[in-house]
């Protein structure tokens, strides 16, 4: 469905995510086996949503029209779904939204990614020698760069350490400064002793071949979310490699995922932390926009380092310790001893994470909405006329966010946004502007994907009509300055720019989309914040770069 209007035409979608209750078993049944094992001849060979299989099954078999007497995007729009008045959407099917899927818990439930893409490239790469297209692009256009040193790009004249992927597709110059996954791997950045995983949605395989030759052998920990048959499919994909071991992420409260995009990589030479926005599959690293940030390599201690040791002015060293021991996991132990003996002062960055979970007193301020509102009140400078100063968010999910915008949005969220250290209910009275960016259909069509980019755009036909009040806030993607505008986001963005966009107070790159599952909502009288998934994301504030 479509809507004619002020704001351009939206795409939505839905479905429900798994409530299955987390098992501690990690080793999968034969018959589970056996179901993973058909279930790829069918679809993806990861886990994934319901938006991406659907994507995918488009992608393998285009649909074809006889008809020339309508415009091609018209009729694939009507063959795609039949119109529905007045509602004004194009539909597909994905959804993260626990409200609705709390009203449908009775429907076959599945798991659903909030911003995940379908698998490109063809599923039984077993039963033949060719290269699938994906993996073809990996050899000729994704392999470590030659043309640039990424030792110096990375040390270079990049002080923030932010970087956007490279995509496949547009001008050169355009990927000039950006970075593929095999570049963040390569032994450039140091001798690799063992790594961890933290993600999303994983195709083992692909993963595995990111890694230069040398390292495929060395111990990799895959921290996931996955349970029962997901997490038995993923299971299957890495008994070929007996150096895999994995961590399942406890998720005990319904509708929760483990949404965090991390790397830990521990070199001979010391350590390195990664947060950045792509699952760990192809089609993210292909021709999507995405976000990374990339930890100065990190030296180890001396000798006996004492808990304050090697911490940075932004306390990112024990605020990383805490999200690792957030998870309760022995697994994790390891790692965490590891951060802890090494130097981690260099940190520019604040890190802003989500644990599921109820949490009141001051462990409201430590994860979610309520984190970034601490560190702004702590830690962001105050601008003149700041009321003036827009909120600007970007995402490639949408959650329920209640009948109105008082109930979220414009309340306890933007409530955490604004903060300063000045008076929030001042700057909350004279209504700060917030525009959110999330791409149009017209943004989807034209993109290099095409429409299967909407499998990495899942938005809640059920939800997105109970909050058509959202619309007036809508604004369409355009990235002309990165030459990105036609690679559909995956990467989530916040910022508090100037009103004429040539300053910023803050910005903040992380996997949290707009949802409550992801910020957290208060309860209680605000007295109690709930969160539901796990996040991750960096905060970055003048006051840390003020050198």
């Amino acid at each position: 469905m479509l809507q004619e209007g002020a704001h351009g035409k939206w795409t939505v979608s839905s479905s429900d995510e798994s409530t299955e209750e987390n098992s501690d078993n990690e080793k999968p049944s034969t018959s589970s086996l056996l179901h993973a094992a058909c279930g790829r001849a069918s679809g993806p060979q990861y886990p994934c949503s319901e938006a991406r299989k659907a994507a995918h099954k488009r992608k393998a078999s285009p649909l074809k029209f006889s008809d020339k007497s309508f415009p091609a995007e018209t009729r694939l729009a009507e063959k795609q779904r039949p119109s529905q008045e007045g509602l004004g959407w194009c539909l597909s099917s994905s959804d993260e939204e626990p409200e609705d899927q709390e009203k449908q818990a009775h429907k076959e439930t599945v798991k659903e990614e909030k911003n995940d893409a379908p698998k490109e490239h063809p599923l039984n790469f077993h039963k033949d020698n060719e290269l699938s297209e994906n993996q073809k692009a990996e050899e000729c256009c994704e392999a470590p760069s030659e043309a640039q040193d990424t030792w110096d790009l990375l040390n270079g004249g990049n002080p923030f350490r932010f970087f956007l992927t490279k995509v496949r597709g547009i001008k050169q110059n355009y990927n000039s400064g950006a970075l593929h996954i095999k570049d963040i791997l390569s032994p450039l950045f140091g001798t690799l002793l063992s790594s961890a995983q933290f993600n999303y949605c994983i195709d083992v395989e692909w993963l595995v071949r990111q890694y230069p030759q040398e390292f495929r052998k060395k111990p990799l920990l895959i921290v996931h979310g996955e349970k029962r048959e997901s997490k038995a499919e993923l299971l299957a994909q890495a008994r070929p490699y007996e150096n895999i071991s994995f961590c399942q992420a406890k998720l005990d409260i319904a509708f929760g995922t483990h949404h965090t995009k991390m790397m830990l990589l521990l070199y001979e030479e010391g350590l390195r932390v990664v947060i950045h926005t792509s699952n760990l599959i192809a089609e993210d690293w292909h021709q999507k926009t995405q976000g990374i940030w990339i930890s100065p390599l990190y030296p180890r201690l001396p000798r006996g380092p004492t808990d304050s040791s090697g911490e940075s002015e932004t306390n990112f060293k024990s605020d990383l310790i805490s999200y690792l021991m957030a998870y309760n996991s022995p697994t994790l132990k390891e790692w965490i001893d590891k951060i802890q003996e090494h130097d981690l002062s260099e940190t520019r960055v604040y890190l802003l994470g989500s644990t599921p979970g109820r949490y009141q007193g001051i462990d409201k301020e430590k994860w979610g909405h309520l984190r970034l509102r601490k560190l702004l009140k702590e830690h962001a400078s105050s601008v003149p006329a700041q009321e003036s100063w827009p909120l600007v968010g970007q995402f490639s999910s949408i959650g329920s966010m209640g009948v109105d915008e008082s109930k979220w949005l414009c309340s306890e969220f933007q409530e955490s946004l604004v903060a300063t250290g000045s008076s929030v209910t001042t700057l909350l009275k004279y209504g700060v502007p917030i525009h959110l960016v999330y791409p149009t259909v017209d943004n989807v069509r034209q993109s290099l994907e095409g429409y299967p980019a909407g499998g990495s755009l899942p938005y809640s036909i059920q939800t997105a009509q109970k909050q058509l009040w959202l619309h007036s806030y809508f604004h369409k993607w355009s990235a002309e300055v990165s030459g990105r505008s036609h690679a559909m986001p995956h990467i989530k963005t916040y910022m508090r720019p100037s009103p004429d966009f040539q300053k910023i107070a803050w910005f903040l790159v992380t996997s949290a989309n707009l949802s409550k599952a992801a910020w957290g909502a208060l309860e209680k009288n605000g007295t109690q914040l709930m969160i539901r998934s796990y996040e991750l994301g960096v905060l970055f504030l003048p006051s840390a770069f003020a050198t």
